[in-house]
């Protein structure tokens, strides 16, 4: 019983999410729910509901509910799609992520951002947004208050991209297709990339959802690399230490698999996408609950620093990979 409240307070703010969203269907309904966590967050009138009789509920959708929704995720992709990009848009693709990772994560140490701060940023540009930070955070056991500076920055920039992309599509000359690559490989959540496609029509959101779950693909072995060096770490920490590869990153590639090989059908995918969603949008709401914009302001400069420079280098990387392509 001591879930339910919060838990409700999750379901309440899923549902008034997806109403934004039908009202104004250029905010993703992910976008849409983390901000309106962020803003539930910093109404001090909130603070004791949200750390008292909403803390339990909060913390299973912003882990629990976060894990189921990205093994759903996992049916959104199908290798056979992903292999239709041709191996040239595929190798960019995985560069982009593996730059921007490495970029970030040194930057990030470089400025001196405190415990797993650099691990998450890193993880929710270069792969998929708010997402990856959740998983990322997962794996490694990063302390809830961790995850509020990088949703924060991922949801602004991102955000940014929305209005920024669209404005730059015609001075670069990208084609629809061209404009659909940038966007999968530049821009961090999948509802961010369908908000920022959409504009310059069918084919540019088509090329664009391919190549961004090709990088939600990354998901995986990414985890799974930053698990194992947990784990060495944690050999003398107190507890036990991550496992190599969590249970819901082996659920997720189960689901690629399964969609990939297996003939699902239509109404059964469309129905996993829609609970797929909403699960995010209840986890993504808890943990934009949890930021504090005072988090932010300590380590200052710093962090926006790490997000801008990021968000730059992946969209950079991304146009490079256009070029290449």
């Amino acid at each position: 019983m001591r879930l339910l409240p919060g838990l409700g307070a999750a379901a309440a703010a899923t549902l008034l999410s997806w109403g934004v969203h039908l009202l104004v269907p250029a905010v993703p309904i992910l976008t849409a729910a983390v901000v309106l966590g962020i803003v539930v967050g910093q109404i001090p009138a909130l603070r004791p509901a949200l750390s008292g009789v909403l803390s339990p509920g909060l913390k299973i959708a912003s882990r629990r509910l976060l894990r189921i929704g990205i093994v759903l995720l996992g049916l959104k992709l199908s290798l056979v799609d992903i292999a239709g990009l041709g191996w040239v848009t595929i190798a960019t693709t995985v560069a982009v992520v593996l730059l921007t990772f490495a970029g970030t994560l040194g930057l990030g140490r470089l400025l001196g951002l405190p415990g797993h701060q650099p691990l998450l940023i890193a993880s929710g540009f270069s792969i998929c947004g708010a997402s990856a930070i959740g998983a990322m955070s997962a794996a490694v056991r990063a302390k809830d208050e961790e995850q509020g500076v990088p949703v924060a920055l991922v949801t602004l920039c991102g955000t940014l991209a929305i209005a920024v992309l669209p404005a730059l599509r015609f001075p670069l000359g990208l084609s629809a297709a061209e404009f659909g690559h940038w966007v999968g490989a530049g821009v961090h959540d999948v509802g961010q990339v369908v908000a920022t496609a959409q504009i310059a029509g069918a084919t540019a959101l088509a090329v664009a959802v391919v190549v961004k779950l090709t990088r939600v693909l990354m998901l995986a072995p990414m985890v799974a690399v930053a698990s194992a060096v947990e784990r060495r770490r944690g050999v003398d920490a107190a507890g036990p230490a991550p496992a190599i590869v969590p249970l819901f990153i082996a659920g997720f590639i189960a689901a690629v698999l399964l969609n990939s090989f297996v003939p699902i059908p239509e109404p059964v995918l469309a129905s996993a996408d829609t609970v797929q969603t909403m699960l995010l949008a209840a986890a993504l709401f808890a943990l934009g609950a949890s930021i504090r914009f005072a988090e932010i302001a300590r380590t200052g400069w710093r962090s926006l620093v790490v997000g801008l420079t990021s968000w730059v280098l992946v969209a950079a990387l991304a146009y490079g990979a256009v070029l290449l392509g």
